[in-house]
């Protein structure tokens, strides 16, 4: 009974079959077909012009996105316990020529306009000091929190009133709109640059970078290609996004991990570190409880000393929520 991670699920049956239909022959790089109708895709979406980018890894849309933002003597803000600061190998540096990344502090791993205001602030306007050129959030945070439009608009004013570029991770960002219920523009807000994650949420090695203004694309292009991202059969990648997008299968997808993870929240009670507003749980647990867990089968993440991590997926089975729930409840 599998809780380590979204990473760890199957690749939804609707995605195979869309690379299967996508094995044919087509121009190369991003110039098929279904690469080349990415855009009017996302469009629709998000009720914006959009220009996509489509990428392997949540790690390359990250830093292609925070490269067309930050210039190597700049830097970004964003939390302290963001991926790209924890989880990304300095794949930031490396991306962005030596950029720096200025952290901030918030509840839940969430970034306020006042928190971002606290790093920036101090800041001399001089040679002598990095300058801010762009902030990232997460969506959902690290710790499974969710933004509200209000929040994004408010940090979405602060980063006009600095000029600075905004870019959100939305590796999860299925699970912020299933828990939202919100249209996707309202749940990305008005960012400059989004990396939407489809890997996570039932795709197999694609994720998109959807970039609000064309200016920044026509940059990331570049990039891409320099940094080796430019995948020939880039088509396979498109289908994949267009499977996901297909009669919104991201969204039901996420709703589907979403209600996994209530399942096993309802069992929780004092236990729960955050509240559950996504599909990652953070529990208090002993190491000798931890145990008693996986002995019965179950596998997660040890979150520090006393603490554990279930995240759930797509394609959870009910049963092993309620087992989980079940189990955790008992201890």
């Amino acid at each position: 009974m599998q809780f380590l991670s979204d990473n760890a699920a199957s690749v939804h049956p609707a995605v195979w079959d869309a690379m299967r239909q996508a094995d044919q022959p087509d121009a190369p790089y991003d110039n098929d077909s279904l690469s080349l109708a990415l855009d009017e895709r996302m469009n629709a979406l998000f009720a914006r012009e959009c220009a996509v980018l489509w990428v392997a890894t949540g790690t390359a849309a990250n830093c292609l996105a925070l490269a067309t933002m930050a210039q190597p003597h700049g830097a970004v803000v964003c939390h302290e316990e963001a991926h790209i600061e924890m989880d990304e190998g300095g794949a930031p540096g490396f991306y962005l020529h030596g950029a720096k990344l200025l952290l901030g502090q918030g509840e839940g791993a969430k970034l306020t306009a006042d928190a971002i205001r606290a790093v920036i602030d101090p800041i001399r306007d001089d040679v002598h000091q990095v300058q801010p050129h762009a902030i990232s959030i997460t969506q959902a945070s690290e710790y499974g929190r969710v933004y509200r439009p209000e929040e994004i608009a408010a940090i979405r004013a602060l980063a006009d009133e600095r000029g600075l570029g905004l870019h959100m991770d939305g590796a999860r960002f299925g699970n912020a709109a299933a828990f939202l219920d919100l249209p996707a523009s309202e749940v990305a807000g008005s960012v400059d640059a989004l990396s939407f994650g489809f890997v996570k949420n039932g795709a197999m090695s694609a994720e998109a970078i959807v970039f609000f203004e064309e200016g920044l694309a026509d940059v990331a292009r570049y990039r891409r290609k320099r940094a080796g991202h430019l995948q020939s059969k880039g088509r396979f990648l498109a289908a994949q996004i267009h499977a996901m997008l297909e009669g919104d299968l991201w969204l039901a997808n996420a709703r589907s991990a979403n209600a996994a993870a209530a399942e096993i929240a309802g069992s929780c009670g004092e236990r729960l570190m955050h509240p559950v507003e996504a599909n990652e749980l953070f529990v208090r647990c002993t190491p000798a409880e931890r145990e008693a867990l996986r002995g019965q089968g179950f596998g997660f993440y040890d979150w520090g000393a006393d603490a554990a991590r279930f995240v759930t997926a797509w394609n959870t089975r009910e049963a092993d929520a309620r087992a989980l729930a079940t189990a955790i409840a008992a201890l």
